[in-house]
């Protein structure tokens, strides 16, 4: 460059030279051009080419920017040592660290339960001694409910759930099936969620043991204070001081406080002075007062059994109110003396004596009929002495060895049953005499003269042969057979009916040869079998039988037996051939009316099926043309395509109202029984009306209470009842009129009432409105088929429900519907 000379640098000597060269030189192996720069002068000094120290310049920074990177990569290299170093030292720690800790957690007195993320299966760590009852396995001990008793796993699974979803901590004690005792903490800490199980101690488990009575025996009190509170008897507890400190609901009641801590508080006394003077002083004797009182409660005098029970920290007391069974003793009383006095007015010998078989009671007959001495019986003397004295007076009968007899008739007193014995007295007299054992000791003796029954016997034993001539004039056959089976009395239409000869009548032949010569002559075997089987007492049980015999010429026998007490037979025969003839023809007629209604039924189903189908398809291409699915449509077009689908959907409701009713004629009819909300049910019955009441201009008014509930139907036929009757009374209005529907419940019933102001139905044809096919215009709107109301009576029927109709003309017609709550409990009381 001009003016440029050479340039000096002052390095002297060797190690300025070689500094230089070495900061200089290192980078000249990348361009030796500059190095052509670089003189040497004689004296050591180096000098610089005047042309090159501009270039030398930019080189020499370039070498200062790479000594200083070179150093700051050398800084860089040797920290990222250091924090290697230091990395691999933390991470020794850490691994130091977690060792430590799993081998904590893996200790064999404790066990714990880690969950991560919610897909993350748990991890268990640790063990529990095999005394405790804990599976060691992670499966087993994971199936809590194994383990551990109902109720503690019950709490655990509700507390891990809680931990898991709310992250809710716990401290419990469980208690395992083998009665171990184990303490589990929930913590969460960060993302993770920890249960730990650890063993108690014999200290911590002294404690939990004794918590867990602490607990019991404060559940037991709170149930004893509980059920103490619900009880009608006033009951209370006192301090030593004689304080109140605790009073049931019944004491507040009978103190007439409002509530039991009031009466507390207050410290109302239920027992008068004199009550708690005479508990206070009955202590020194016994802790327990046990004493009735008569006490005043509710401005009324009642007597109560009082129980005060003195305490260590106190007393307790219950008070019983025994009025009415003090009352139930003095009516006892009364009807004892009653009963004494109304025996005493029997003409029945009664005499009653205690467990001591002492003479306790006697009526005024007993005294009469032995004629003994009133000074005697008053003394009270025992059942041996009575019998002793009955035998002097000769009032017994007359016995070979008396001391067995008196035994046997004392026996009655261990006896479990009455006994019944005969007297038969030297007097002519009979008596019957019943001796009847007391559960609590004791007989009674009732003495009943029975010579007047004998005396009755034998003129039954005469009018029993007048009865015998009666049935002997009977136009029906008569036969009685015996217990062992043989013909023990007959009459002569028996004789007549089934031609019975006088030789084996007269070997009183057993039912068995009766019935070989009747089913000989006149057939029907299992009929026989019957009357053979009810006579021999074969039979399931002896009741009354029934049944008939086809005779082979023709004849028709109606037999019954009768079973009589004393085990006989009693079977009557009837000839109703004649009757039978009569019935048959009416049957015949009767089946062939049934078959024409079934023919009528059949053909009413078939037909409508048939209609079905075909109508549903026009219906349904109607539609297709109505919604220009097919192309658009003129204006008349539409209008006769609307016409076409408001006559099919009418066509349609009277075929099915049709199969309807074929279907309740069948009786295969089954209703769909639920819950049928009442004002839903209103609504949706009303909403298929909405455009036929706008039409006609119709005001409806619903008269629904909100809180009339719902009952027991079927939803779909109670809403096709309310729209057939809402459709009648809206075709019966005038334009502009009104139509109610109100709707009442009482206890037993819902009722549905629809009326309307129209034209009204004459009387003539009111009977005749639920008749089928019964459709008179009588001013209505349209025409129908006639089948509305009677598919209305035939469902309410269905429900063991009621239609009744009235109508006046010009003014209108109400119809009320009345069906149970519940059709299966209606039908249950039928």
């Amino acid at each position: 460059m001009p003016g440029l000379g050479r340039t000096r640098l002052p390095f002297a000597g060797h190690v300025g030279k070689i500094a230089l060269l070495s900061t200089v030189l290192s980078p000249v192996a990348a361009g030796p051009a500059l190095a052509q720069a670089i003189k040497f002068g004689s004296d050591g000094s180096i000098y610089f080419e005047p042309l090159q120290v501009a270039a030398l310049s930019a080189f020499v920074s370039a070498i200062c920017i790479a000594v200083v990177s070179a150093a700051a990569l050398i800084r860089a290299r040797r920290m990222a040592e250091e924090d290697r170093e230091r990395l691999l030292r933390e991470n020794a720690d850490l691994k130091l660290a977690a060792d430590r800790t799993e081998a904590a957690l893996n200790a064999d007195d404790q066990r714990t339960v880690i969950w991560g993320a919610r897909d993350e299966a748990p991890k268990v760590m640790g063990s529990l001694p095999e005394a405790s009852g804990v599976p060691r396995s992670q499966v087993g001990f994971l199936a809590f409910g194994q383990w551990l008793e109902p109720a503690s796993a019950q709490l655990l699974e509700a507390r891990t759930r809680a931990l898991r979803a709310e992250g809710e901590a716990f401290l419990d004690v469980l208690t395992t099936t083998s009665g171990v005792h184990i303490e589990a903490a929930g913590r969460v800490n960060g993302s993770r969620c920890f249960i730990r199980f650890r063993n108690l101690t014999r200290e911590r488990q002294q404690y939990a043991e004794l918590a867990e009575r602490f607990e019991r025996q404060r559940t037991l009190v709170e149930t004893f204070e509980s059920l103490i509170d619900k009880v009608p008897m006033p009951a209370w507890t006192r301090d030593k001081a004689g304080r109140l400190v605790w009073v049931n609901a019944a004491y507040a009641r009978a103190v007439e406080v409002a509530s039991a801590t009031q009466a507390v508080a207050v410290g109302v006394e239920f027992l008068d002075t004199a009550a708690r003077k005479a508990i206070t002083d009955s202590r020194q004797a016994a802790p327990v007062f046990e004493k009735r009182l008569s006490l005043v409660v509710g401005g009324a005098r009642r007597v109560f059994d009082v129980v005060d029970v003195e305490t260590t920290s106190g007393s307790a007391g219950i008070a019983t109110d025994v009025s009415e069974l003090e009352q139930a003793q003095v009516e006892l009383r009364r009807t004892i003396d009653s009963h004494a006095r109304t025996l005493d007015q029997l003409a029945t010998a009664v005499a009653i004596f205690g467990a001591d078989k002492r003479l306790k009671f006697y009526n005024a007959a007993y005294r009469s009929l032995f004629d003994l001495d009133t000074a005697f019986l008053e003394t009270g003397p025992d059942d041996a002495a009575v019998l002793d004295q009955l035998r002097v007076s000769r009032k017994l009968p007359e016995q070979a060895d008396f001391r067995t007899w008196k035994r046997e008739q004392l026996s009655a007193y261990q006896a479990m049953e009455a006994r019944e014995s005969w007297w038969h007295l030297p007097t002519g007299q009979t008596l019957r005499v019943i001796a009847n054992p007391h559960p609590q000791g004791g007989v009674t003796y009732v003495y009943e003269n029975v010579t007047e029954q004998i005396e009755l016997k034998s003129r039954y034993n005469a009018l029993t042969r007048v009865q015998g001539e009666t049935l002997d004039h009977l136009s029906e056959g008569v036969a009685v057979f015996g217990s062992d089976g043989r013909l023990r009395l007959y009459n002569p239409a028996f004789v007549s009916l089934w031609k019975l000869s006088d030789e084996m009548l007269a070997s009183r032949p057993h039912i068995n040869e009766v019935v070989g010569h009747c089913m000989a002559a006149h057939g029907n075997r299992e009929a026989w079998d019957q009357v053979r089987l009810a006579v021999a007492g074969l039979a399931d049980s002896r009741n009354r039988l029934t049944g008939r015999l086809d005779r082979r010429d023709g004849g028709v026998i109606d037999f019954t037996t009768v079973p009589l007490p004393d085990g006989a037979t009693l079977i009557t025969f009837v000839n109703v051939t004649d009757s039978v003839n009569v019935e048959r023809a009416l049957t015949e007629k009767n089946e062939a009316l049934e078959e024409a209604d079934q023919l009528k039924n059949a053909f009413i189903q078939h037909v409508s099926y048939e209609l079905r189908s075909p109508l549903t398809n026009i219906i349904g291409f109607a539609q297709l043309l109505a919604d220009d699915n097919a192309g658009p449509l003129n204006i008349k077009q539409r209008e006769y395509t609307g016409y076409i689908m408001d006559s099919s959907t009418a066509l349609l409701a009277i075929i099915n109202d049709i199969l309807d009713l074929a279907t309740v004629d069948a009786g295969i009819m089954e209703l769909d029984l639920g819950e049928v909300d009442i004002p839903r049910t209103v609504g949706a019955a009303t909403t298929g009306l909405r455009d036929r009441i706008a039409e006609a201009h119709i005001d409806l008014k619903l008269d629904v209470p909100d809180d009339i509930g719902s009952f027991v139907a079927d939803e779909k036929r109670i809403r096709q009842v309310l729209y057939n009757l809402l459709s009648n009374a809206i075709a019966f209005s005038d334009d502009g009129g009104v139509v109610s529907l109100s709707c009442r419940r009482t206890p037993e019933e819902i009722s549905f009432t629809v009326e309307d102001h129209g034209r009204g139905i004459p009387d003539e044809y009111l009977q005749a409105v639920f008749e089928r096919f019964e459709s008179r215009t009588n001013g209505a709107r349209r025409r129908g088929p006639g089948l509305g109301l009677s598919i209305v009576k035939s469902f309410i029927e269905l429900h063991k429900g009621s239609v009744d109709i009235t109508s006046e003309i010009g003014v209108g017609t109400r119809v009320v519907c009345r069906l149970p709550i519940n059709p299966r409990m209606a039908e249950a009381a039928e």
